[in-house]
């Protein structure tokens, strides 16, 4: 079915359009249809062209493309085609080291440019010099053919500038925000000029300064009038309307967020009493360190791990991922250190799997095993492993537990007790709103290895998380026990329907559902071992499941009808589907099959609408799921 004949295309979101819709610095982007997902991993001109925004660690939102081709114009040498853009000189140096480690190595070189208000800055750049005096640009340029592998730090480690630190460096040059420009290539440079605006720039290759340049930038990159009072629009609706707070009170922010996280209550919270406390297993603020975004908490904590390691002088191993991860989870292990032992399937067999792996390891006198990784429950299969076995081994071969619990969420779960480190992505669930980035690393103060990771992060950590995003973080994250609690409540209703006309309840002619993967249906009994009781909603499950087919076509069907919100990305306070192998793992589908991830798979997150409403568009789906079916299997 094509979508212009799909039934609910009246319904859907533009393809390309953010998601949610309008807005600036949104992380999702509609791909409404089946073959809107394939023509975006096929790089088809109908689907590229039309992107205007996308998830910010593959697509470079188009203010930082904007700020990054202004940046190259000033910097930029004959050779240096392309840059990209970093917040500290240790992430940059950290990107410099990863091009040279490739094969062969990638030549780069790094300028600083320190952004600060000029004449010509914007209003909402003037307003915020109490908060943010100036901006420090880390730029990494390379040549064109060396945009994949660049590209891959960026991906993997979530540590390049995010939109809202671009937008502010424009704002302070008198340049509005970006318009859109296809993410399946790099940036195009402007054509060089001259150097940008009120900045001066500290190049250590080359050791040159250049302090209050101000040489006008080219006509065309101008703004004034009403492209200007546009620029604004944003800051002023959210800080003249009391929902965020001032940008100059960023650090306090931070604070509410780490004793949000940490489970210290705050006045929004009192309703659910002090016996919530005990989430916090003896956790202060102290132990909570913030990212910008989720996969950053994650390679930090990989990066923790093998420092703690060189600091204990015992010799660096190689570390495991345990069950089907996100991808660049698996990436991170893969690339940075001594690499990875992949234990996909993650169940019973695999816990014995890795009793041989140590065992042998250790009899061999090899290096031991760095840290394992693992997610409670797992993305996309929603799986939970058996985190009790695992601590036992851990505890008896001396390696790191790092926990992603961004599925479960820890008002849901308690991973803590069998974890070292906890991760988790609160650009999610403990946002909602889809429109900033954010994660968290949790250190266990009971872990026998607390000491040496407290130490290493310490002395490594550095605070990267953008002012601003933070002040949304916080804002966002007011209401989370009350999101969660109705989304609970909306997946335990729409799994129990789905279930109910799927092949796990019993067989049927007309049924298109093969499998539901959601908590209560999978590993059950392993994900009740770390629930929290008394639950938060129905089950305390979380949002999360995806659903298999017994057929392409109803698959296909399933989602082109389904009328919600589709895109990468969950844990939104609506609901977001995505046929989640096709966008995460086109090139490999046959490899993620193998662990159970099939090419048809559908993943949903349930959001906070009205139930009979949730109801009515999952009914109406299967129906058309059916019907698409019957169609491909009745006689020519």
């Amino acid at each position: 079915m094509s979508a212009a004949a799909t039934p609910a295309a009246s319904a859907q979101i533009p393809l390309g359009s953010s998601v949610p819709p309008h807005t600036p610095h949104a992380i999702s982007v509609s791909l409404p249809y089946w073959d809107d997902n394939i023509g975006y991993e096929e790089g088809e001109k109908r689907v590229v062209d039309r992107m205007e925004t996308g998830y910010p660690r593959f697509f470079i939102h188009r203010s930082v493309q904007k700020l990054a081709a202004l940046c190259l114009a000033k910097f930029g040498n004959p050779d240096e085609e392309l840059c990209m853009l970093f917040p500290s000189p240790k992430v940059a140096a950290e990107a410099r080291d990863f091009l040279a480690s490739r094969t062969p190595p990638v030549s780069s070189r790094a300028a600083e440019f320190v952004v600060c208000p000029g004449a010509n800055a914007l209003p909402s750049a003037k307003e915020a010099v109490t908060a943010i005096d100036c901006l420090e640009l880390q730029i990494m340029l390379f040549a064109k053919g060396d945009w994949p592998a660049a590209k891959q730090f960026w991906q993997h480690t979530g540590d390049g500038i995010s939109s809202r630190m671009a937008e502010r460096a424009l704002a302070f040059l008198g340049e509005a925000p970006a318009g859109a420009q296809n993410p399946s290539t790099p940036p195009t440079p402007p054509t060089p000029s001259g150097p940008a605006r009120g900045g001066y720039s500290r190049n250590r290759h080359y050791a040159r300064m250049t302090k209050g340049v101000n040489t006008p930038a080219p006509a065309s990159q101008g703004v004034s009038g009403p492209d200007a009072e546009v620029a604004d629009l944003g800051t002023y609706v959210e800080e003249r309307y009391g929902r965020n707070l001032p940008l100059f009170n960023a650090p306090l922010a931070k604070q509410a967020l780490k004793r949000r996280i940490a489970g210290g209550l705050l006045p929004s919270d009192e309703e659910f009493g002090q016996a919530d406390a005990e989430v916090a297993r003896g956790v202060t603020p102290d132990d909570v360190y913030l990212f910008p975004g989720g996969m950053s908490a994650i390679w930090h904590a990989h990066r923790v791990a093998m420092l703690a390691r060189q600091a204990s002088g015992k010799p660096e191993g190689k570390s495991v991922c345990f069950g089907f991860p996100y991808t660049d989870t698996l990436k991170i292990l893969q690339k940075w250190g001594a690499g990875c032992h992949f234990l996909g399937l993650g169940d019973t067999s695999a816990v014995k799997d890795l009793e041989v792996l140590l065992a042998e390891n250790d009899k061999a006198g090899e290096a031991p095993i760095l840290a394992l990784f693992c997610e409670f429950p797992s993305n996309p299969l929603i799986r939970s492993p058996d985190l009790a076995r695992l601590r036992a081994l851990a505890d008896q071969y001396g390696f790191v537990i790092v926990i992603d619990e961004t599925i479960g969420n820890f008002l849901n779960v308690d991973v803590l007790p069998y974890a070292d480190m906890a991760a988790s992505s609160l650009t999610k669930i403990f946002s909602g709103d889809s429109n900033v980035m954010g994660g968290s690393l949790i250190l266990n103060p009971k872990s026998s290895q607390y000491a040496v990771l407290k130490a290493a992060l310490d002395k490594d950590y550095e605070d990267n998380y953008y002012p601003e995003d933070a002040v949304y973080m916080e804002r966002n994250s007011r209401d989370y026990r009350g999101r969660i609690r109705r989304v609970n409540d909306n997946a335990f209703a729409i799994t129990e329907y789905l279930h109910s006309v799927s092949l796990m309840a019993g067989p049927g002619e007309d049924k298109v559902i093969k499998r539901v993967y959601y908590p209560r249906y999978e590993t059950p009994e392993l994900y009740a071992a770390c629930a929290r009781t008394p639950s938060h909603g129905a089950g305390g499950f979380g949002g999360l499941f995806s659903l298999t087919f017994t057929s392409t076509a109803a698959a296909r069907a399933f989602y082109d009808t389904l009328p919600c919100a589709k895109g990468p990305s969950l844990g939104t306070s609506f609901t977001l589907a995505s046929p989640y192998a096709i966008l995460a793992h086109y090139t490999e589908l046959d490899w993620a099959a193998q662990f159970g991830v099939e090419r048809d798979l559908v993943r949903i997150s349930i959001g906070q609408e009205d139930l009979p409403k949730l109801r009515g568009w999952f009914e109406a789906s299967i129906k058309a799921a059916q019907a698409a079916q019957a169609a491909e299997t009745a006689p020519a």
